[in-house]
């Protein structure tokens, strides 16, 4: 009898013991992670970095974004070598780090240094390996890493939120935007809304329209241009008489479907200019079905910064475009 009560306590010491150990990794105070919104640590070896194996890296998660008018990387990229990755170093909010001599595969750590942090560990016993894994996973690295920038930008959104109520009155629609911007126009089936940057600015605009105006028997994409047009010809006046604001003639827009609260959209990315006049800069448009009120509910970003970088411009644009609530 005393054997099986030893027993029994015994077992119950260590599973208490695993739990306890489990509890404490989660439990795990670490420090806030950190970084530039879409700045990624690169962890490798220099004689890799500066070969194939970086050459890889750097043409996938370098390549230009889609629909800007001058080309910027998807991510800015920093290589360290593995010795020097220690410290608060570590606490960069997004790394991708490269190991050789490992089974080949990639890994995906969460948290491990800092928080929030998400990290991509690739291995392979040589560097033809990491490149075939690379490649293969190219679209899925790029994927995760952007929600955990675009999580981390709407966080950062809502440290300094504007007090809007404007938009779900009109639109039955919530977006979470900072308190820097401001209507520069409303109207009873639009609204603008803009905040001003050194040098330009950033637009935001809101309306709907019928579903049959973007479903029909004509291409969507097509259709989607001459939404655009109409909207820029009636609602966004450029600096001279006459102009307006159009989507650009001389390439066609990226199409993409996508889904925003839940629901069905066309995003589409590409370039604006303006009708008469030598204004131009990229844009995001989302349009949102809402097959219960029977209506294509419109969410657009675009940006006016000549000769600057317009990446992070359009990724604060979407953060806020995409956390649109419908109700």
């Amino acid at each position: 009898m005393k054997r099986s009560l030893i027993l029994l306590a015994s077992i119950f010491f260590l599973i208490s013991c695993k739990n306890d150990e489990k509890s404490s990794k989660n439990d795990r105070i670490l420090t806030d992670s950190s970084g530039n919104i879409n700045q990624l640590t690169v962890v490798i070896n220099n004689q890799l970095w500066e070969g194939e194996v970086g050459e890889a890296i750097r043409t996938n998660l370098a390549a230009p974004v889609d629909g800007l008018p001058q080309e910027e990387p998807l991510f800015s990229l920093s290589q360290i070598p593995p010795e020097t990755f220690t410290g608060f170093v570590r606490n960069s909010r997004i790394f991708l780090k490269i190991e050789e001599g490992g089974n080949k595969g990639m890994d995906l750590i969460n948290d491990e240094f800092s928080r929030p942090q998400t990290g991509i560990v690739i291995q392979g016993e040589n560097s033809g390996e990491i490149i075939e894994v690379i490649n293969k996973e190219a679209d899925s690295i790029i994927n995760i890493l952007k929600k955990t920038e675009l999580t981390e930008k709407q966080r950062r959104i809502r440290k300094s939120l504007k007090k809007d109520d404007a938009l779900n009155e009109k639109f039955g629609v919530n977006l979470k935007f900072p308190s820097a911007y401001r209507y520069a126009k409303e109207e009873e089936h639009f609204s603008w809304i803009r905040k001003e940057i050194p040098k330009g600015s950033m637009e935001i605009l809101v309306y709907e329209v019928p579903i049959s105006q973007i479903e029909n028997d004509s291409s969507v994409i097509s259709n989607i241009i001459k939404m655009r047009d109409s909207i820029g010809k009636a609602q966004i006046p450029g600096r001279l008489e006459d102009s307006y604001m159009i989507t650009e003639k001389a390439y066609a827009p990226y199409l993409f479907e996508t889904e925003i609260d839940g629901k069905f959209a066309y995003e589409t990315r590409g370039t604006w200019e303006v009708q008469n006049d030598f204004m131009a800069g990229p844009f995001v448009n989302y349009a949102v079905k809402d097959e219960e009120n029977d209506r294509f509910l419109i969410l657009e970003g675009f940006v006016f910064s000549p000769s600057r970088s317009k990446r992070d411009n359009i990724f604060e644009l979407d953060a806020i475009l995409q956390s649109a609530k419908i109700e």
